[in-house]
């Protein structure tokens, strides 16, 4: 059941899942705050912005680095880290299939592995983008498992996540894909500036996604002078948390899926299935460490 309801400041039509009746949450249109009502068209409480927004939040490291893993056990998050295993799992088992034939003249193409990976990464990252909405609000939980009401309006929302990770890699990468095209096309090596700009584009993703997470606005991708004083004016917490990241997904590259082994090393195709599970969940910790960048370091944001 869907919850509608005016905005306080602007009056924009907002509407909301029944599950999310007293939380947190924000105008898309007019970025005021409110705690959603429990019935329709009920005029939701406003929340006070702080005229002066003050210094961070203290406890940063503690929150980020310990305080993200006790949350994985909590009754109300299971669902989601559930949820987060089994695509990791199915993506592992079956993520290869691909069931394409020859009927007479005609090719009967039935990539069934190509469109599990296809949703199942966009569950992911619609998950992910959730992690890191409920951090900035939530101080416990996760992010509840709810993509629509209606079939359509679950394969929109995974497919909207899947374009919002592939756009802003696309963004933050694309210096260093123009660059290493034109040392290739040059037959030079990409040097030291092709490493600069790697590291830039890598580092500067988590806060991008961090951007939509929290304002849910598709042009707001292209707003990196938005983006930058905060990270400059938290560097150290900002790099930790981009750190988590980056090391999760280099450590991901580094596993194979199922079709990758012969049976002769299925002990070893269990291994890296294991260690796959353990990086989702470490991705998850990354994410609520994003999240809480924003929470600690508000103060810092213009948005």
């Amino acid at each position: 059941m869907t919850i509608e309801f005016y905005c306080p400041k602007c009056g924009a039509i907002i509407a909301f899942g029944d599950k999310y009746a007293g939380r947190r949450a924000r105008c898309l249109t007019c970025k005021q705050r409110f705690i959603i009502p429990a019935q329709s068209w009920q005029k939701p409480q406003v929340i006070e912005e702080p005229k002066v927004r003050g210094s961070p939040i203290p406890g940063f490291y503690r929150a980020a680095l310990l305080g993200g893993w006790p949350l994985l056990l909590r009754a109300e998050n299971l669902a989601g880290v559930v949820m987060a295993e089994a695509a990791v799992i199915a993506m592992f088992f079956w993520g290869h299939l691909d069931y394409t034939t020859e009927v007479g003249a005609f090719v009967l193409f039935m990539p069934v592995g190509l469109i599990l990976r296809f949703f199942c990464w966009g569950l992911l990252f619609w998950y992910y983008l959730e992690v890191i909405r409920a951090a900035t609000f939530e101080g416990t939980l996760l992010a509840e498992v709810y993509l629509g009401d209606d079939m359509w309006e679950r394969v929109f929302n995974m497919i909207k996540g899947l374009w919002v990770f592939a756009f802003g890699l696309l963004l933050t990468m694309l210096p260093y894909s123009i660059w290493l095209g034109l040392t290739r096309s040059l037959d030079m090596r990409p040097g030291l500036v092709g490493a600069v700009l790697n590291v830039w584009g890598l580092l500067t993703f988590p806060v991008v996604i961090l951007n939509y997470g929290i304002n849910r606005d598709i042009s707001m991708l292209a707003r990196v002078d938005l983006m930058i004083k905060p990270v400059l004016k938290a560097l150290l917490p900002y790099l930790m948390a981009a750190g988590m990241l980056i090391l999760t997904w280099q450590l991901f590259l580094c596993t194979k899926a199922y079709a990758g082994f012969p049976r002769t090393q299925q002990t070893t195709a269990f291994l890296h299935l294991g260690a796959r599970l353990l990086l989702q969940l470490l991705a998850i910790i990354s994410m609520l460490a994003i999240g809480l960048f924003y929470r600690h370091y508000y103060c810092y944001f213009d948005w």
